[in-house]
């Protein structure tokens, strides 16, 4: 091999490295984005149940998106 082709091995990989790093730095970002929703939707779960208790005079919220239409 020559020293021209070993430098453009070389330079690839360099290449093929930063984009692979600039990869998994975005990907990280997205994994802490999921985690930052996930931890916010388990407060809430948490609110609901709490809220849900069996004994508690509070009315029970019930979505429209829960009723199933008559013809259904």
């Amino acid at each position: 091999m020559d020293s021209a082709h070993v430098d453009k091995r070389l330079t690839d990989l360099e290449i093929k490295a930063s984009l692979a790093e600039d990869l998994v730095d975005r990907l990280n970002e997205v994994v802490v984005r999921q985690q930052e929703q996930i931890d916010l939707l388990m407060r809430e779960v948490g609110r609901l149940a709490r809220r849900a208790e069996p004994g508690d005079d509070a009315p029970v919220f019930r979505s429209l998106r829960d009723e199933i239409p008559p013809h259904y």
